[in-house]
């Protein structure tokens, strides 16, 4: 199997923990950032897989920062799955047009979280 990097972008250390056992379970390889400015940081240092991406962060919010990647060549085409607390009409719809590939609302379902991954993630 092909090892993967995934940025996960959360600021809750539970959800952070849960996301590192499934990720690490899977094989891959996660690297955490707590806030979009962090998130920033690493995404400098190398292009992730995936991208899992809270939306309601500390500063500038999920979404923002959906909108500020799909800026730029380098992470447009980088699967982002938001996940989110917010699961009114219409937030998926939100986290859609920021420019996520998909939403994945909280408390985190490790089997979705799962099929998440393998389906943007597929083995080569």
């Amino acid at each position: 199997m092909d090892k993967k990097v995934v940025l996960c972008i959360e600021d809750n250390s539970t959800n952070m923990l849960l996301v590192s056992r499934v990720v690490e379970a899977e094989g891959h390889t996660l690297v955490r950032a707590e806030d979009s400015q962090s998130a920033i940081h690493e995404l400098e240092q190398a292009v992730p897989d995936i991208i899992l991406l809270d939306v309601n962060l500390p500063g500038m919010n999920g979404l923002d920062l959906a909108r500020q990647l799909r800026q730029e060549e380098r992470y447009s085409t980088v699967p982002i799955i938001a996940i989110t607390a917010n699961v009114l009409v219409g937030d998926r719809e939100k986290c859609l047009e920021a420019g996520c590939n998909d939403y994945m609302p909280k408390p985190i379902d490790i089997r979705k979280l799962r099929e998440l991954m393998r389906m943007y993630m597929p083995e080569t």
